[in-house]
């Protein structure tokens, strides 16, 4: 058995749009201003994707969906992410765990936690855990312009 791991990592500042929704990980959270970017904004499934990516030794998000392509202009994030994932495990790979970090000062995430772990891991195959941080009041996340996303993906081939 072979193991890879990725680093993804993904940033998307609030927008001033009241039509925009606020996508983590799939799941729309009420209430909370949307992220400005050429697809959904969603920055937890960006960075898993390119967490997946870059264990499969595959490049990143922006190599598969280029945000200068206007066909995924608004496209939902998890479904880049699940083409992100049939392209690692197309050797044969498969996702042993991927761990996120979400870095924002609000909305608070704890409400929707458990639906975005269950939404990634039936998307990715295996288990994701998500863990919100505040920056504190420090830099522009702790400013509340954006929110910022790493992630660790660990895959097994055979």
């Amino acid at each position: 058995m072979t193991i890879r791991v990725g680093l993804g990592f993904d940033v998307h500042p609030f927008t001033d749009d009241p039509a925009r929704r606020l996508v983590l990980a799939g799941v729309t959270v009420d209430d909370a201003r949307g992220l400005a970017g050429h697809s959904d904004a969603d920055v937890v499934s960006h960075a898993v994707a390119d967490a997946l990516l870059g264990a499969a030794g595959l490049g990143d998000l922006g190599s598969f969906f280029p945000d200068t392509d206007p066909p995924w202009r608004g496209a939902d994030s998890v479904s880049l992410l699940t083409r992100g994932v049939a392209e690692g495990a197309a050797d044969g790979g498969a996702t042993a765990h991927v761990d996120v970090a979400v870095g924002l000062e609000a909305p608070k995430l704890a409400p929707h936690r458990d639906a975005m772990q269950r939404r990634l891991s039936e998307v990715v195959g295996g288990p994701v855990s998500i863990k919100p941080k505040r920056a504190e009041g420090l830099g522009s996340l702790g400013r509340r312009e954006g929110i910022a996303c790493w992630a660790v993906a660990l895959l097994e081939r055979p």
